[in-house]
């Protein structure tokens, strides 16, 4: 599946221009706010540092933006929860420096349209929370079963830093 790319840029500037509107949202299940800024947006459309996702898997996630902060304010309950140690990026003292540091990430799933819908909310050590990701329930596996084919979707690859 391939996308226009006008369509492509005109979803893209409307999803950034709501998500800049957001700010921060409360979630009741961390019991405090939600920072949804610059690093959230970046992550869902880089996979990593300089290295783009897909067109389509941009498309989507963008698309879903819109719905982050509903799920956010609306999560009682943590589906996932992962820690650990790893080189962050961090302004000290006016400059960016990579520090070893404690990250922590919160995943919350919630069924909108009878899509399933995953939210990641990163902590870094000594930092407020903000959100990280938004997955779609989209990535097929196909699984060979005798003579049968089956295809089973997979919420994510199961990497909350990269997904």
């Amino acid at each position: 599946m391939d996308i226009e790319q006008g369509k492509f840029d005109r979803s893209k500037a409307e999803s950034e221009d709501a998500y800049r509107k957001i700010g921060e949202v409360y979630c009741p299940y961390l019991k405090e706010k939600v920072a949804f800024n610059a690093k959230g947006l970046e992550h869902v459309k880089l996979k990593e540092r300089n290295k783009a996702r897909s067109k389509i898997d941009q498309y989507m996630r963008l698309r879903l933006l819109a719905i982050a902060p509903k799920i956010v304010t609306s999560s009682h309950t943590l589906q996932e929860f992962y820690e650990t140690k790893k080189l962050e990026t961090q302004k000290i003292n006016s400059r960016w420096e990579d520090r070893v540091r404690t990250v922590r990430y919160y995943g919350f799933v919630a069924i909108i349209k009878s899509a399933r819908i995953k939210i990641i909310v990163k902590e870094i050590e000594g930092g407020n929370k903000f959100f990280w990701s938004i997955i779609p329930f989209w990535k097929n596996h196909q699984k060979n079963s005798g003579n049968n084919s089956i295809n089973k979707k997979i919420l994510h690859a199961g990497n909350m830093e990269e997904d």
